[in-house]
């Protein structure tokens, strides 16, 4: 496994993130555990998680059997970088949303925390996420809030899921306006098929120090072999939802036969194409990978190992052209 430093931190994660959402919906708690060890068997120590993750009556289960995993002991929790995420709503399944059960005022934050704590069996989380922007907590309650879980050694470091390049900028000012350390890392959308990140989210998060963690590495299945698992009688998550919508745009299915013919002229798997090249781009952390079986996370983790030919990174280029850097992306 290879490692590098998070953003501007001195913290060191692997190049692979583990992501856990499919721990309970898809994944019992016996293969998670499973799954768990054989990612930090390989040298994997960057693991994401949220509040949130379980869905509907089962919300928190996620963080619940990482804490089952953690209590195994073994030194798992020594070993292991912890990201979760704070945001979506919390309430019991079939209340509405009561106030203060969601988002980021300082109260929701500081009750959040201290339930995923529980959740996950730990004293502290290292990595403490906004899973979103609240466009209506202003950023000084928030980090006069995060300061206070820092101070108390509940969080280490705070990071922010799907925000745009302004609110980067936004957060971290107001960050050195109060002496605070401000967010060290951002994980959004970005793949081969989805690069608008590169207009201006990773040129901020490079800007402020952030370490970028690509989430949905293959496009919802997409950039994993769709074509070729479809015409095999396969194809699980890629037969339906956002996968097949997409396929069914004959422009966009002549895209993803162009990627797929690319990577077989050079004997390659789509999969680990995909991770690969994300792993190339200036400014990524990792990409967070999510697997269901131990032989998804196998193949994620050759993806690691595996180095591009020129001529592919050019082909790769020619597919899926990115929109170019800002302003020039949308202007003269």
């Amino acid at each position: 496994m290879e490692y590098t430093q998070l953003g501007r931190t001195g913290l060191k994660v692997s190049r692979l993130v583990l992501g856990t959402m499919n721990f309970g919906p898809q994944t019992d708690e016996a293969e998670s555990h499973t799954i768990m060890d054989a990612a930090l068997g390989a040298g994997v120590n960057f693991f994401d998680t949220a509040n949130v993750y379980g869905w509907g009556e089962n919300k928190g289960r996620t963080e619940e059997i990482i804490g089952s995993w953690f209590a195994k002991g073994g030194a798992r929790r020594d070993k292991v970088v912890l990201a979760t995420k704070v945001y979506g709503n919390m309430s019991p399944d079939g209340d509405s949303v009561w106030p203060n059960d969601d988002k980021l005022s300082a109260v929701n934050i500081r009750r959040a925390v201290d339930a995923s704590l529980k959740r996950l069996g730990t004293d502290h989380i290292d990595l403490y996420q906004f899973h979103h922007v609240d466009r209506a907590t202003p950023w000084d309650e928030i980090w006069q809030a995060i300061d206070v879980l820092v101070q108390q050694g509940k969080i280490l470091y705070a990071g922010s899921s799907n925000h745009a390049g302004w609110h980067i900028a936004q957060a971290n000012e107001a960050a050195a306006r109060r002496g605070s350390y401000g967010l060290v890392s951002e994980q959004c959308l970005y793949n081969l098929a989805e690069r608008r990140a590169e207009m201006e989210v990773i040129p901020a998060a490079q800007g402020y120090g952030l370490g970028v963690i690509p989430w949905s590495p293959l496009h919802g299945g997409l950039l994993g072999g769709a074509i070729r698992k479809e015409r095999a009688g396969g194809g699980g998550r890629t037969a339906s939802g956002r996968a097949a919508d997409t396929l069914a745009d004959p422009t966009a299915r002549a895209q993803i036969q162009a990627y797929e013919d690319a990577v077989d002229k050079h004997g390659l798997e789509p999969g680990e194409v995909a991770l690969a090249w994300l792993l190339t781009r200036p400014g990524v952390t990792g990409p967070i990978v999510g697997p269901r079986t131990t032989d998804q996370l196998a193949s994620a983790l050759r993806a690691v190992e595996l180095t591009l030919p020129d001529e592919l990174l050019r082909s790769l280029d020619e597919i899926f052209p990115g929109p170019g850097p800002s302003p020039e992306a949308f202007a003269w």
